[in-house]
């Protein structure tokens, strides 16, 4: 455990990077900092979904978890960038909240910071977690949390386009079986496929599934295989397949284009589930494919559970009952289902199937994703992440070839990672 005087200095670092990253927001300590003592009491817990208010679920879930523990539950939620800096914060002012729920990715920076307990110091118990979605949380080999549930990426087709343009959508299983199909609805006067390439990490993540499914990595953004992933993105757009849209494109502005009905394909993710089901048009999902078949590993989105450094060690203890609560496969169907989620337990995940099949493709992408900050890039991610999405932005704009852009982020990368 780092001593307070030197997670003070790293937090301040960390608050820094993701200033100069992001445009930190202004921040006070009056976010609801724990109250003291250890029996009973107030016990703060902060979480990233302010679109739930208190009659939802997941704050019901929330108060339950507080009176089973013996404890009041006081929730603040927050919009995920502010939720980032408001935690760095109150780390560097030991005013942390007891249970923190923070976007995956953002675990290492608090971990490395020395704001964060490990899972083996609070004795929380992730044996039931699937192996790929507990990975995000994990930098050096040790646990910084537990996963509440995750979310990723699939192709979602329009049935009524891809039937009247002669695509059986069973056939598309690699990348030259999708291209093939594309080629056949474009030849039909419709369009193939968007998705996000915008310049900032909506556009790495939704690169993702391409990049690994090619069999690339991201210590190394130039190897023939990344290249090859480059390659089929500039290619589709070069041949009229994809829009050139979806260099500025957003996930949500990506979606509205495949709302129109004039889209074979959109790459998008779980959360447009409920958008989906108000389409004008019968619509399917089928796995991201690898480039010579297969499911392609897609990143995984979502939280973790993490419980905060506190300077009163005695706290830690409800904190861990609070986290057991919240990640227990008895709450987590219905909090993975408030939260359009797919469980990080398998035994969970076959009831969210049980009540809806059509999450079934959608565990499936799951089981195959992949951590961004996995592989122990943790803090190296979005050193990577963005000379990435600028190779990307750079071939897509025809500025320079994908192997002249990939070769430039690797040596970005390879610098700013050293």
């Amino acid at each position: 455990m780092k001593t307070s005087a030197s997670r003070s200095r790293l937090v301040g670092a960390a608050l820094v990077a993701v200033a100069v990253a992001g445009g930190a927001a202004a921040c006070s300590s009056s976010g609801g900092g724990p109250s003291t003592g250890s029996g009973g009491g107030t016990y703060a817990i902060w979480d990233p979904y302010p679109q739930f208010d208190d009659s939802s679920e997941w704050v019901k879930l929330l108060s339950a978890c507080g009176t089973g523990a013996g404890v009041t539950v006081k929730r603040t939620a927050y919009d995920t960038t502010d939720l980032t800096n408001k935690a760095l914060l109150a780390a560097q002012q030991d005013n942390s909240p007891d249970v923190l729920i923070i976007d995956n990715p953002v675990i290492s920076t608090l971990a490395e910071a020395g704001a964060l307990t490990t899972t083996e110091e609070n004795k929380l118990d992730t044996s039931a977690m699937e192996p790929n979605l507990l990975g995000a949380g994990q930098i050096g080999g040790k646990t910084y949390g537990v996963p509440i549930g995750a979310n990723t990426l699939a192709l979602y087709y329009n049935k009524d386009l891809l039937a009247a343009a002669g695509v059986d959508v069973t056939t598309v299983k690699d990348w030259p079986s999708l291209t093939a199909a594309l080629a056949k609805v474009k030849a039909g006067g419709k369009k193939g496929i968007t998705f996000s390439a915008i310049g900032t990490e909506e556009g790495s993540f939704q690169f993702l599934p391409w990049f690994w499914g090619s069999g690339a990595n991201l210590t190394q953004l130039d190897s023939a295989q990344a290249v090859t992933a480059l390659t089929l993105w500039t290619d589709w757009l070069k041949k009229g397949y994809a829009p050139n849209s979806v260099i500025n494109n957003t996930q949500t502005t990506s979606w509205q284009e495949f709302a129109t009905g004039d889209y074979a394909f959109s790459e998008n993710g779980t959360w447009q589930l409920a958008n989906a089901e108000k389409l004008d048009f019968e619509y399917g999902i089928i796995p991201i494919p690898a480039s010579a078949g297969g499911t392609a590993p897609a990143p995984t989105g979502g939280e973790f559970v993490s419980i905060p450094v506190q300077s009163k060690t005695e706290r830690y203890a409800t904190s861990q009952k609070l986290v057991s609560c919240l990640t227990s496969a008895d709450n987590l169907l219905t909090t993975d289902t408030t939260l359009s989620y797919i469980a990080p337990v398998a035994s969970v995940q076959d009831k969210q199937v049980a009540a809806n099949a059509k999450l079934k493709v959608w565990v499936d992408a799951v089981k195959a994703a992949k951590g961004r900050t996995g592989d122990n890039l943790g803090t190296k991610y979005p050193k990577i992440s963005e000379p990435l999405w600028t190779a990307m932005q750079a071939a897509l704009s025809g500025a320079k070839t994908p192997q002249e852009s990939l070769s430039t982020a690797q040596v970005t990368a390879a610098s700013a990672t050293k």
